[in-house]
């Protein structure tokens, strides 16, 4: 799906629009549920994006608005638009936010992760684990599932054009041992890989750098092509679908962080080396034999 044309990033788009030429009505949420004989409530989650707007009931606010004519037909057929379904709703139960159609539609990714290879770097037998450490009552089944989910995300980066995507992660992603050492060289052997595409920019933030902005936790910060989508910060949260964050000035404070984080990081070619380094100690502890432990007959 090109930039610019996924349902999730229109439907926000046409819900941006929808409060905009309300207030310039001046019309509040409850005269509007009120003239048009819904709940305030659904009014709010149509302004929102939490809800879709059928063609209809957006015909009737636009009219509302007094907005008519080739203006009015151009938002319905936005609301048609956003009513399609993206290749994420096949997951739909894996993918229960709007986060992917998001992604999806960003032109620019600026992720930053410090315990884990972001998502869209992750190789299969990686993911696994991940996966299976974070919900370790899940099935099998879901847990496959998932995995497939994720590895679908990831042809994102591959796409015609693709977004440019710039990673930045603190050393202990490259550290810390998920599902053995062999796992962790196909890992990071992936990640050199993916690094070489001229779309994708990654960093490593050293130990030696000390305390840094990211240490509160991962984000993504989601750039869109049109001027009509501003940027959404997407905080990652474990126990629930997430935080987005759309204000001024919250992206703009988020945007700040990953400056300083860009600041702080090791320089691309640099970081490359790093992983590099790291790539190779797992694949020589990989390729060595297990050792024998050879225990002393206890005395008595």
């Amino acid at each position: 799906m090109a930039r610019g044309q996924s349902p999730t990033v229109r439907r926000r788009r046409l819900a941006g629009e929808l409060r905009r030429l309300r207030e310039a009505a001046d019309l509040t949420i409850d005269e509007v549920g009120e003239k048009l004989e819904c709940s305030a409530s659904k009014v709010s989650r149509i302004e929102t994006g939490h809800v879709g707007v059928t063609p209809r009931d957006a015909r009737d606010m636009l009219a509302l608005y007094g907005i008519t004519g080739d203006e009015q037909e151009a938002l319905v057929q936005l609301a048609r638009e956003a009513r399609k379904r993206g290749w994420w709703h096949a997951y739909n139960e894996v993918f229960t936010g709007t986060f992917v159609g998001l992604e999806a539609d960003a032109s620019s990714l600026r992720a930053f992760q410090a315990l884990l290879v972001p998502g869209l770097l992750q190789t299969e037998r990686y993911a696994r684990a991940v996966i299976r450490a974070l919900r370790p009552d899940a099935e099998d089944a879901e847990i496959r599932r998932r995995v497939a989910a994720r590895m679908a995300r990831q042809e994102l980066l591959s796409d015609t054009p693709p977004p440019e995507y710039w990673a930045v992660m603190d050393e202990a992603v490259l550290r810390r041992v998920v599902d053995g050492p062999e796992v962790m060289a196909e890992q990071l052997y992936r990640m050199l890989a993916i690094a070489e595409k001229p779309n994708v920019t990654i960093q490593v933030v050293p130990f030696g750098a000390g305390a840094h902005p990211g240490m509160e936790g991962p984000f993504l910060i989601m750039g869109f092509p049109e001027q009509a989508d501003p940027d959404v910060v997407y905080v990652d949260d474990s126990t629930s679908s997430g935080l987005y964050l759309e204000e001024p000035t919250d992206v703009r404070r988020y945007g700040l962080m990953f400056d300083h984080l860009r600041a702080a990081a090791l320089k691309p070619d640099d970081s490359v080396e790093l992983i590099a380094e790291a790539a190779g100690r797992f694949a020589e502890q990989a390729a060595a034999p297990a050792p024998v432990h050879h225990l002393e007959p206890r005395t008595q």
